[in-house]
Order: structure tokens, then sequence, then C-alpha cells
């Protein structure tokens, strides 16, 4: 209990901070003569489109890591990642209202799934931002990219993770971010609340809230190096969660072609839901017994061609090392993913990726996910 309210008293400092350092710096008057002239609302629809053919190329595993000791699993497959839609109405100079959905969701039970994002977002300065609804909470370095520019096949599997938990992925909720100085660093922040329970859901599955916070400093602007610094508590069905994370981040450009992009993150926290599914006469009374850790190693070389119809090539090779039960149950799992992408227009507007992701667990069980798996990857997408 001693560690669980150190971690409520480092979350307490970081908000006051935010909240200190925004009262003392005074606002910047900002005239723009062009946004005096714009006639409200503003509205920009953009999309993305993004397919992929799939090849397990381990004997009895399909294509979704899921091993058949009975043969009976699919090793080659065409599918349809994304096929998102995004409406932006900037309804007056401070005030954006965005809406988000995949329509390839439609695949699935839609009843959870398609719409993402769904929020309004009223900017005070650049200093305070105000979001509320359906939106992704800073909890590291994903958060800030969209997935139609993401370095690597897709999130990272601890992405994929901490949004089961609540941290990540699209949450429902409030959040206050922005931009300021300590002393003569730079940083962003973000301090979040959401119900924790995923997207588009009714209602809360109970009346705990899960509360973050994420701050990034600018430590070289040469080299773009920031740090950043991930907390989060909260509460589920009475029990009481957490989550902490740091994460590194890289962008070295060595001339007007030739770049390198590096991102290195680590996080641990509460894996509640796996403590949930035991039977309650066999779960010990303390959720932090099962804890879920995760990190992973993203460098992208991208090498500008501007030739023709080719605008760039990258070659990316991620390293990821997750645990989602390491201290009673440990069984890890390592992915190596490497990517060679191809960029016909500028700003990702196309692009080809080939690659092949590597699984290797400590334990291999038959007949689930957690076995050793190598699939092969073409990846094809659009953004417009």
């Amino acid at each position: 209990m001693a560690f669980l309210s150190m971690k409520k008293s480092l979350l307490l400092c970081f908000m006051l901070f935010c909240c200190k350092a925004l009262a003392q710096i005074p606002d910047s008057v900002q005239t723009e003569s062009k946004e005096d002239n714009v006639k409200y609302p503003v509205l920009q629809i953009k999309g993305l489109f993004q397919a992929r053919y799939l090849v397990g190329m381990s004997k009895d595993v399909d294509v979704n890591g899921l091993h058949h000791t009975d043969e009976s699993g699919i090793s080659n497959n065409f599918m349809v990642k994304y096929m998102r839609v995004q409406v932006r109405a900037q309804i007056s100079k401070r005030t954006e209202v965005v809406a988000l959905a995949n329509l390839a969701d439609f695949k699935n039970d839609p009843k959870s799934r398609v719409l993402e994002n769904a929020y309004l977002k009223y900017t005070f300065n650049p200093k305070l931002a105000l979001t509320v609804g359906q939106f992704r909470p800073w909890f590291g370095i994903e958060e800030t990219y969209p997935i139609d520019i993401i370095k690597s096949l897709d999130w990272s599997n601890q992405y994929t993770e901490f949004g089961k938990l609540g941290w990540t992925s699209f949450q429902i909720g409030l959040s206050a971010t922005g931009q300021l100085k300590l002393g003569s660093i730079p940083f962003q922040y973000a301090v979040s609340v959401v119900n924790g329970n995923g997207k588009n859901q009714v209602n809360d599955n109970d009346n705990g809230k899960q509360y973050s916070t994420r701050l990034v400093f600018e430590l070289v602007k040469k080299y773009n190096l920031n740090l950043g610094l991930n907390g989060g508590i909260g509460e589920v069905l009475s029990k009481k969660v957490y989550g902490v994370g740091i994460d590194l981040s890289s962008l070295v450009q060595f001339d007007p072609k030739w770049s390198l992009d590096m991102q290195l993150e680590a996080k641990q926290a509460t894996n509640h839901p796996l403590y949930f599914a035991v039977d309650p006469e066999l779960r010990p009374n303390n959720p932090d017994e099962y804890l879920i850790r995760g990190a992973y190693f993203l460098p992208n070389l991208r090498y500008e061609v501007n030739h023709r119809n080719l605008s760039a090539f990258e070659l990316s090779c991620r390293y990821e090392y997750l645990d989602t039960n390491f201290r009673l149950n440990s069984n890890p799992r390592q992915t190596i993913t490497p990517m060679f992408g191809l960029e016909f227009l500028k700003n990702y507007g196309a692009r080809i990726q080939l690659g092949v992701q590597f699984d290797r667990y400590k334990y291999q069980i038959e007949n689930t996910s957690q076995y050793n798996n190598n699939l092969f990857i073409v990846q094809v997408q659009s953004r417009f």
C-alpha cells in the first residue's frame, strides 16, 4: 500500500506542477489576419486504406498466431485491416470536433468497434487544450503517431495489451494537454481521466476511473531527443490498479536525404483483466500480484529518393519483449519484425511494405497463441 501511495503522490505532483506552471506563464497574444477572415465551420475529410496479404511460415500455426494440433488453421489470407474515414470540423477559432471510423471493422461485431475517435477539443492557448469524448489518451510514444505513418507493421504488442488495460488505445473521458517550459527546457503534458473500459461502451463497467499523466521533455533539439514519463493510477471493480512507463525518441537528420528515427519504450502495469479472470476463491486480494511488463526498440532508417513516382524507402526492425504475467506465471514473448517499405507519394500518401514477424515464447503451449511463429507480410496502404 505504501508503494501505491507513492504512485498516487507522484501523479498528484505531476498534475499540480502542470497547473502551477500554467498559471505562472502569461498568455502570448497572437494575431493572425488570415484567421480573422475564415468562415466557420471549416470541414476537412481524410482517410486511410490498408490491406495485407499474410503467409504463415510455421507448421500448424495459422495467420493469427494460433497453434492447431489438428492442422486446421488458415496459413494464408488476404485482409483489409483499415478503411478509415475522418471528419474534422473546425467550428470556431478555438473549437474543433473530430470523428474517425474504421469501416473495415464491420466485418467483425461492430457493437464496440467501427467508431474510433469522437471528441470535441477546445484550445484556450498553446499551454492548455481540453478534449472530451472518445480519444486516445497519451500514455506513450505510439499515441502521438497515427496508424498511417507508423514505422513498422502495426502497433507494438505492448500498446495492444495496455489498450485492454484502459491506459492506451481509444478510451472515453476527458484530457488536458499543452506545451510549457521548465526553465529553458520545453515540454508537453497530458493529464487524462477515462472510464478505462474501452471504446464505444454505453456505460462505465464500474464507478472507478483511471487517471494518467504524460510529460515529454525536449532534451536535445538538434537530434529531436525527447524523454517521456508516464504514470497512472485508478480503480477497477473496487481494486486499485496502476501503470508506469518511460520512453525515449529521437530523429537524427544526417543530411537532406538520410535520416534515422528511433523509439525506445518500457512499461509496467497491473494486469487487472487477468486478475479478474481468476476464480474469486483462488485469486489473491492484491491485484498487483498480476503484473504485465513490456519494452520495445524501433529504429527506422529513411532515404529520400524523390525520383519520379518513388518518393522514399524505409528500413526498420522492431524488437519487442512482453510478459503479461511475469510475477506468477511468466512466459515472455519476444518479437522481431524487420520491414522494408517503398513510398510512392510524399507524406505516406501511398506505400508498400514487405516484412516478416518472428515470435518466440519461452514456453510453447499447444492449441494456443503462445506458440513460436513466423509470418510473412505484404502490406499496401494509401492515405488521402
